[in-house]
Parts: C-alpha cells; sequence; structure tokens
C-alpha cells in the first residue's frame, strides 16, 4: 500500500485542531494532534501522540488543481490535504485516524494514489482499524 492518501475538502470545512480532535476521539483510537496543527498553516510534520508515543505524519495543505475539481465535483475553493507517513504502523494509524475523520465528519473525498475512485469514508475507516489491530 502506498503511504500517502490526498483528502479534497471545501475549504470552509477544514477543521481547526480542535474540531479535528473532536471527530477523532470518539472513534476510539487515542490519537492526539499536537497544537502545532494549524489548518492551512501546517507544511511538514504533524506531531501526534498514541498512548503517549510518537506518531505523526506529513500532511501540506494545496489548492485543488482544476482537474481534481472536476473529476470530483469539487467546488472552486476546494482544498487538497496531502497526507504521508512513513514506515511507523503509529505514524499509519495517525494519518488513517485523520483522513478517516476528515471524510466522516468534514466530508472529505479520501483518494489513494493512482486510483480511479475515490475512497468511501467507511474503507478510510476500516484502513485505519486495520492499522490499529497491526500494533
Amino acid at each position: 500500500m502506498a503511504r500517502a492518501l490526498t483528502a479534497y475538502l471545501k475549504k470552509e470545512d477544514v477543521p481547526s485542531r480542535e474540531a479535528l480532535q473532536g471527530a477523532l476521539d470518539p472513534m476510539g483510537f487515542k490519537i492526539v494532534v499536537d497544537n502545532d496543527y494549524t489548518p492551512f498553516e501546517t507544511r511538514g510534520y504533524v506531531p501526534c501522540a498514541l498512548d503517549g508515543e510518537d506518531a505523526g505524519f506529513d500532511l501540506r495543505f494545496q489548492e485543488a488543481a482544476a482537474e481534481s475539481q472536476s473529476k470530483f465535483s469539487l467546488a472552486d475553493d476546494a482544498v487538497v490535504m496531502a497526507i504521508r507517513w512513513g514506515g511507523d504502523p503509529r505514524e499509519e494509524l495517525a494519518a488513517l485516524a485523520v483522513a478517516s475523520a476528515l471524510a466522516l465528519q468534514f466530508g472529505a473525498t479520501v483518494e489513494e494514489p493512482g486510483a480511479n475512485d475515490p475512497l468511501s469514508p467507511e474503507e478510510v475507516l476500516a484502513k485505519a482499524r486495520k492499522a490499529a489491530k497491526s500494533l
């Protein structure tokens, strides 16, 4: 599996750190997003913790390209959240949990690199649950 996902959201739906954490908590993954996460300003490593252990991942905000807007029927002000992680299973879980929260609570369209169709919110959540079981 590629160690990357792309989430497409309406600009006004990009969550604050508090809203993102509020969406993550009920999912039960015990992921805590650090206060360093700032919508539209975060460019690079986002510190996260999983049971007190480092579980951060890379996150970059971009404007959606025209082809993405038409492919996913996105608004002109759509935002891309490029999510990448390394080989640590905790990083994978944190990235997948955040992508799940974005899809389930904030209406994000989530795509794997090279895929023809986006993942459903339930598919993203299933990937996060699978990653949690591997820990």
